[in-house]
């Protein structure tokens, strides 16, 4: 029965982010995609550094005007977006993003759970909590963590132990809430496949995911396909990319390995330079990603 339950559960979160995006998918996509897998993937964007310095009307704005229809708000900026909002300024918030053509992904924090001092472990977990149930009253979807260190003094084991059973006590209480809480691969060391992969397996819950994060320890090891592999069972609905025709990360064979699995998340652009014209580079993207979903599926 609790097999049953997890592949519900699974198939749930997995379409949590699925409405009011089917507008913005290519035509061609549009189309066939209940024939073709991957075809259910959106483009979307993280308020990391491109879209730092907007408020909530230009993120809408100019994300309509891109066609990117998705948003992670990052905390601490400019669309202020924060947990000292009262219940009226959320629901303002909400009503922003439900008016318009633009979904709310969730919140993008720095909460982690690596901490050795068990007040401050505590405190980070009941302030992800708070955020949760921030994502919920503006109509996100979830809320984005991170296993940031292994500290020095206590074993990697212990370590990855506690971060595993924090996520488990969360992934619980995001599931009732409707939520999901959404792991990246992050940290010095914790970022390592292997590891994450050993936190997961804590998790007796579908309520913590795992988010993809397009480092270049993705291809340590045996490679970019076995450590996707890992993971790839506990993936939640969001990826993390930068540029996609920038550096020599492979994703085209990450979208490869996206639709050959029939993901039907997010891909978030996380991007790390600094064009002028912000707008014209998200057009950019949303053509990469595109041809490299399209190159994807003719591969099928």
């Amino acid at each position: 029965m609790r097999e049953l339950s997890v592949k519900t559960r699974r198939n749930f979160i997995r379409n949590l982010s699925v409405l009011g995006s089917v507008a913005f998918l290519p035509g061609s996509l549009l189309a066939c995609k209940s024939q073709i897998p991957g075809s259910e993937m959106k483009l979307g964007l993280v308020t990391y550094l491109w879209a730092k310095d907007w408020d909530i009307p230009t993120i809408i704005k100019n994300c309509t005007e891109a066609n990117i229809p998705g948003v992670e708000l990052r905390v601490e900026h400019a669309h202020g977006v924060t947990l000292d909002l009262n219940k009226a300024e959320r629901e303002e918030v909400k009503k922003q993003f439900n008016n318009s053509p633009i979904t709310i992904v969730g919140m993008g924090t720095n909460e982690d759970y690596h901490h050795p001092d068990p007040q401050k472990l505590k405190e980070s977990i009941e302030t992800t909590k708070k955020w949760l149930q921030l994502s919920k009253d503006i109509g996100g979807s979830g809320v984005k963590v991170k296993p940031n260190a292994l500290p020095d003094g206590v074993s990697k084991e212990k370590t990855l132990e506690q971060i595993g059973k924090a996520l488990n006590e969360l992934g619980e209480y995001a599931l009732d809430m409707g939520q999901l809480i959404r792991l990246e691969v992050h940290g010095r060391e914790t970022q390592q496949l292997p590891n994450i992969k050993t936190i997961m397996d804590y998790v007796e819950n579908d309520g913590s995911t795992v988010c993809w994060n397009c480092n270049d320890q993705d291809l340590d090891g045996q490679g970019l396909e076995y450590n996707f592999n890992l993971v790839k069972d506990r993936f939640g609905d969001i990826c993390h990319v930068r540029e996609m025709n920038m550096g020599d990360y492979p994703y085209q064979q990450l979208m490869d390995l996206f639709v050959k699995m029939d993901y039907n998340g997010w891909i978030l652009l996380e991007c790390r330079s600094d064009p002028q014209d912000k707008v014209a580079a998200l057009k950019e993207q949303r053509q990469v990603w595109k041809e490299m979903i399209g190159k994807a599926q003719s591969k099928l």
